[in-house]
């Protein structure tokens, strides 16, 4: 029997939106700027928006809404649905009773998650991940989240802040040497633009990225190729104890990165595969993500079904 629920991504750019069946179907999706860099009440503004207008799709179409599912970037008492804080890029998004607001606003049921989480989780449902029980996913980008998947049952961590090196230089997170700080992209943006600097090569009127990093690359420029190779050892690193210690069947890569083409992916699993434990390797597929900027809403309406089928 198909069940609907509301499954909304926050950003700190945009909030995207959606009408989603259970068996992974968008119905009706919206996108809405999130008002971030104004307040908290902005942000709970535009989500009670984006909610409205997803219950008055599912009105035309003559469905009932099981519940809406949220996921927020920071860190999320999912027990007590409270979001306690972390999220940098959204002005005062820390302890608010998030769920509670939306709930009151709305009438319907609410859960929540981290945002990087849902995407995860997303992937293993509906995604790269289907099929397979054990999933560890990352997404490689301004930072790295993580999350680790038994079907519905488990949430994820902040995978991205496992230590890397020793005596390492400073992470946003408070700590020092972790594996964001070394492997997200925005490290390899920073790497590649202070040897760029060094070396006195410019890039007149083109903004330096992760895609222009990836264009030298393939045109074969020696420090794009330098940084790059350095950046997957770094990732590979990382994967690799994932791997040791979860021996998962599929690791799933999103992020921008992940979308550069099959190299990237070929790339990072030949260093993760250099450095991990071959017993514990042996039933591990590393792939990119397939549900691209869709797998945080239908991760978060997941958390709607999975409860209900409890």
């Amino acid at each position: 029997m198909k069940k609907y629920a509301i499954g909304i991504d926050l950003g700190g750019t945009s909030v995207k939106y959606a009408l989603i069946d259970n068996e992974g179907v968008f119905h009706f999706q919206g996108k809405l700027p999130s008002k971030a860099d104004v307040s908290a009440e902005a942000v709970i503004g535009q989500l009670v928006t984006a909610c409205k207008e997803a219950m008055a799709s599912a009105l035309q179409l003559g469905v009932a809404v099981e519940g809406i599912g949220i996921g927020t970037p920071g860190i999320v008492d999912e027990t007590n649905r409270i979001v306690l804080g972390g999220a940098e890029n959204i002005k005062g998004w820390e302890n608010l009773n998030l769920a509670d607001r939306i709930e009151a606003e709305t009438g319907l049921p609410v859960q929540m998650g981290n945002d990087a989480n849902l995407m995860g989780l997303g992937e293993t449902m509906y995604g790269a991940g289907q099929g397979a029980q054990n999933v560890v996913f990352l997404t490689v980008g301004t930072g790295i989240g993580g999350a680790l998947f038994n079907g519905f049952a488990n949430r994820g961590t902040e995978l991205g802040h496992v230590p890397l090196i020793a005596n390492g230089e400073p992470c946003a997170c408070g700590s020092v040497g972790c594996l964001e700080h070394y492997a997200s992209t925005s490290a390899l943006v920073r790497r590649f633009s202070k040897r760029a600097a060094e070396a006195g090569i410019s890039f007149p009127g083109e903004e330096i990225n992760g895609e222009l990093i990836v264009r030298l690359y393939k045109e074969g420029d020696k420090l794009a190729t330098e940084c790059l190779d350095e950046h997957c050892d770094f990732l590979g690193h990382g994967i690799a104890g994932f791997i040791n210690i979860f021996s998962p069947q599929r690791i799933v890569i999103g992020g921008g990165l992940s979308e550069a083409g099959d190299f990237y992916i070929r790339k990072v699993s030949e260093q993760a595969h250099r450095y991990a434990i071959a017993d514990c390797a042996v039933n591990t597929q590393i792939m990119a993500a397939s549900l691209g900027n869709k797998a945080g809403s239908i991760g978060a309406a997941s958390l709607v079904f999975s409860l209900n089928t409890k």
